[in-house]
This record gives structure tokens, C-alpha cells and sequence, in this order.
């Protein structure tokens, strides 16, 4: 799949984009021809470097679990370039709760919710009336497998992203007649800090069970059945197809990458 150029002439605001899938998604969109905006709650050096060697690129310093920041990063975008016409939402995280259901307070729960479900609806409503003045507005959100394939590990988490690919699935009913595509991507495990590093989900679990979290990753790769996880350039060559010309025809659509770990059709 060529995405060279695919979105030339562009303006995309990807929120969640210092590292992992969402600055995947930065390198991709500017690689494709777009102007993007970079939300992130601090400065990366791989954001910097981006800017340092000439990148179209405007990164914004923004906390997006604040009700107004997904507002403020569309703002810019707007007084920058004057307009979006592709919102990539990617902003997520997640706590592994080893102790189970009861251990989860109602402040995690709405801490959860707010990062992966509700930094999305302020980012798709501040964007919306942009896109729809584009007149070919598009929208791809970074949801999660775990959408349908429930864990309790990561029980809120899992309750979260259902509602948010819920909600795309939802919106692009509404919005799909007014020009702008909605779809979902549904990532399995990814080679990110989120599962890899010092507190992602594999550092917890290995410290819970008492076991290398190395270990655990191997184990959760191995349920694929490429035996692998995805890679964050994987999940970013998709968003981009899913944001370009070439996939004109297809909204409301949820797009799982995650190496045949789960059975749907």
C-alpha cells in the first residue's frame, strides 16, 4: 500500500504523538505530504528532531486529559493553517489491574475514561466543523483490540476503547453524509513502551506473577499467530491509507492489526 503523497496538501492533528503509534503516525502523515500538528503533553527529541531537519510540522505542548486542551490543540491547527482536514485520534494509556475489578476506584475509572475515551469525543468535537467546511474531512481514531476482546488485566481500559469505536462507528452515520469518514484501527499488542517499557502492561504482569516481563511479552506475542506484535509503523501505514484518496468508499469501518490474535470475521 502506497501512501506517498496520499495526503498532500493536507492539515492532520494527531493528539498522543510524542512516541509510540502516535509518532508513528506524525512520520507517516508528514512522509505522505501533510502538514501536521502534533499534540503532545511534552516535548520528545524525536518530535524536535522532526522540526530541526525542516518537517512541516507544529507540535503543541497540550495535556489532553484537561476538558479544554483537545479544543486548544484544534485551535492552533486552525490559526496555523488554517483548517484541519484529517484528525487522527491516538491518545491512550493504560494501568493493568492485577488485583482485579474490585480493586478499581471510581477515580481510575474516570481517569481512564478520560484519556482513552473522552480526549477523543473533545478532539472530534472541536475538529468536526473544520472537516466538514474541508468538504473531505476524515477521521481515524486509534482504538484497541481489546475493544472486542474483553480482559479483565485491563477491565476499564477495555470498557473504554468498546465505547470508543462505539462511538466512531456511531458518528460516521451521522457525518458520513456531510463528507467526512469515520473509521477505527483496532492495534493488538504493539512494540510500544505502553506494553514494553519500565510501566507498561508487561512490566506490570511480570511483577504481579513474579516473572521476567520479558517473558511476558513473548507469551502475549505468541497468541498471535504471526507470533509477533505489530509494530507502530504498521499500525501508521494504515491510519495514513485510511486518511487518504484511496479509501474514498470506507467509513464506519473497524480495522483490527493485531497478527490473527483474535477470531471475528
Amino acid at each position: 500500500m502506497s501512501t506517498s503523497g496520499a495526503l498532500a496538501g493536507r492539515t492532520a492533528v494527531v493528539t498522543g504523538a510524542g512516541r509510540g503509534i502516535g509518532l508513528a503516525v506524525v512520520e507517516a502523515c508528514l512522509a505522505a505530504g501533510a502538514r501536521v500538528v502534533a499534540g503532545t503533553r511534552t516535548h520528545t527529541e524525536s518530535l524536535d528532531l522532526l522540526v530541526k531537519q525542516g518537517a512541516e510540522l507544529t507540535v503543541v505542548e497540550v495535556d489532553l486529559a484537561l476538558p479544554e486542551a483537545p479544543a486548544e490543540l484544534v485551535a492552533e491547527a486552525v490559526a496555523v493553517h488554517g483548517g484541519v482536514d484529517v484528525l487522527v485520534n491516538n491518545v491512550g494509556a493504560v494501568r493493568p489491574r492485577p488485583e482485579g475489578f474490585l480493586s478499581v476506584t471510581d477515580d481510575e475509572w474516570e481517569w481512564t475514561f478520560t484519556i482513552n475515551f473522552m480526549a477523543a469525543v473533545r478532539a472530534t468535537r472541536a475538529a468536526l466543523p473544520h472537516l466538514i467546511a474541508a468538504g473531505d474531512g476524515r477521521i481515524v481514531t486509534v482504538s484497541s483490540v481489546n475493544a472486542r476482546l474483553p480482559d479483565p488485566l485491563v477491565i476499564d481500559y477495555c470498557a473504554a476503547k468498546a465505547a470508543l469505536t462505539n462511538f466512531c462507528k456511531a458518528l460516521s452515520k451521522e457525518v458520513g453524509p456531510r463528507g467526512v469518514r469515520v473509521n477505527t484501527v483496532g492495534p493488538g499488542p504493539v512494540e510500544t513502551a505502553l506494553w514494553q517499557g519500565d510501566g507498561g502492561v508487561a512490566a506490570a504482569v511480570g511483577r504481579s506473577r513474579g516473572v521476567d516481563p520479558a517473558e511476558v511479552a513473548q507469551g502475549a506475542a505468541a497468541q498471535a499467530v504471526t507470533g509477533r506484535f505489530s509494530r507502530p509503523s504498521e499500525i501508521a501505514d494504515l491510519v495514513v491509507h485510511l486518511a487518504g484518496p484511496s479509501s474514498a468508499n470506507i467509513t464506519g469501518a473497524d480495522f483490527v492489526i493485531d497478527g490473527g490474535l483474535v477470531d471475528s470475521l
